[in-house]
């Protein structure tokens, strides 16, 4: 693989870090006190859409400001101890310039960061559920993610590992590198598919960034 940019937008949970036994456990506990069925429950997808998408999936809309904020209450009082930074990401990010990458998570603003700190990231750019209307599989997110680094849409990079976020990349008019740390590959529609960011090296250049796969 060669492929050549001028901005890097990263999803953080199962790309950046992982913090899935978190996610779990919290939501868990969350459809417990809300009293969801364990059939309902296991309809929803949890990873990659923003927290609000999915209450409203389950509960009626007077209470789902109430439940947004039990949930994120919840993860985050779950950070610490509960985020694992993935292979790879802190090499590749150290050897990236700043305003050449962003994170564009599906998180609540407060949540991210706070994953970020406990993993030690220091993130230039960061687009959360706070700022957009509609999430993944919605180009909004990254579309504002490369606006904000004044990057052309068509010259940046999805890292991610979820369909939703890959299909929100491929309707942002950006090319896509999948990250198999939380679905098969034989889910994931990309450019490239690769098992995490240990295997990406990037060469920074006059004319922007030039990603590489080892081996």
């Amino acid at each position: 693989m060669k492929l050549h940019a001028e901005a890097l937008l990263f999803d953080n949970d199962g790309t950046l870090v992982s913090s899935m036994e978190s996610v779990h456990r919290c939501w868990t506990r969350w459809a417990r006190e809300y009293g969801i069925t364990d059939e309902a429950f296991a309809r929803v997808e949890l990873h990659g859409r923003p927290a609000a998408e999915i209450i409203a999936e389950l509960l009626p809309e007077p209470v789902r400001a109430g439940a947004l904020a039990r949930i994120e209450t919840l993860e985050v009082e779950d950070v610490a101890g509960g985020v694992l930074v993935l292979p790879g990401t802190k090499d590749l990010l150290s050897a990236l310039p700043p305003g050449r990458w962003a994170v564009v998570t599906s998180a609540t603003r407060p949540l991210a960061e706070a994953r970020l700190r406990e993993a030690g990231i220091d993130c230039p750019e960061l687009v959360a559920a706070d700022d957009i209307t509609r999430g993944k599989p919605d180009p909004g997110p990254f579309l504002l993610a490369a606006a904000r680094l004044g990057v052309d849409p068509a010259r940046c990079v999805v890292f991610e590992d979820a369909p939703a976020g890959l299909a929100a990349g491929r309707a942002a008019g950006m090319r896509t590198v999948a990250l198999t740390t939380t679905h098969p590959a034989a889910e994931l529609v990309a450019d490239v598919v690769v098992g995490d960011l240990s295997v990406i090296s990037v060469q920074v250049t006059d004319g922007g960034l030039v990603l590489t796969t080892d081996g």
